[in-house]
């Protein structure tokens, strides 16, 4: 199933400016990632952006234990929270994401606003990476992609349009069969897609994101997502 838009109708002539320049930078640094696995230097660069739980929870674990100078390797590494949001491993990956991101993020942040919107992705980014790290600490393998953010705007949508019709299209090989379906069906759907986010990867050495625990961590997102509209009463 492929969402290609919703059956709200806003009174507001504001622009979604902040998913345009979201799609606009994660679509950038894809074509960047492109040339870098051309080029051989694409695991050198995910290795460094991504996000790799083991490095965070050492880093911890020495500065706990009274190594000051572990703070900054503490502190670095946590920018990779967000960096890694910006990155993805491959075709399928970036498309799922982005389309859920114009879809259901379109709304939001005419709902809330574009400051908060920003405000409100970036901080489900992070918290849904912070998850990652203590579901699997130990784990050396970059965790790439926006998967928890977008999982957050999915989580916050559905809080707030339950029962909003999704205007989709079913692909059956060469045929495009236009269907309608609840908002609610697509935070199952979302875990579907999970499985298929390997689907035209990108050649790193190493790979990123093993199915397993971290898939399961973003599913944080949908509910970071709910509390945010909660706690922010909209």
């Amino acid at each position: 199933m492929i969402p290609i838009g919703d059956k709200i109708f806003l009174l507001t002539n504001k622009k979604p400016l902040v998913v345009w320049f979201l799609i606009g930078i994660n679509i950038a640094l894809f074509v960047w990632e492109i040339k870098l696995e051309f080029s051989g230097e694409l695991a050198n660069f995910v290795n460094n952006w991504g996000l790799i739980p083991e490095q965070i929870s050492q880093a911890f674990s020495s500065a706990i234990a009274g190594n000051p100078a572990a703070w900054l390797i503490v502190f670095w590494r946590l920018l990779s929270v967000f960096s890694g949001m910006f990155i993805h491993g491959s075709y399928s990956q970036i498309t799922g994401n982005l389309i859920f991101l114009w879809v259901f993020g379109n709304t939001l942040e005419k709902i809330i606003g574009s400051g908060r919107f920003l405000l409100f992705y970036l901080f489900c980014g992070f918290l849904t990476g912070i998850v990652q790290v203590f579901a699997q600490p130990g784990l050396a393998v970059p965790l790439i992609g926006a998967n928890g953010a977008i999982a957050s705007v999915l989580g916050a949508y559905i809080y707030k349009f339950p029962k909003v019709k999704i205007d989709s299209i079913l692909p059956l090989v060469i045929i495009y069969i236009p269907v309608e379906l609840p908002a609610f069906f697509y935070v199952f759907w979302w875990f579907i897609q999970q499985l298929f986010y390997g689907i035209g990867s990108l050649n790193i050495p190493g790979g990123v994101n093993p199915i397993g625990t971290g898939y399961f961590a973003h599913a944080a997102g949908l509910l970071i997502g709910v509390a945010w509209m909660v706690i922010m009463r909209r």
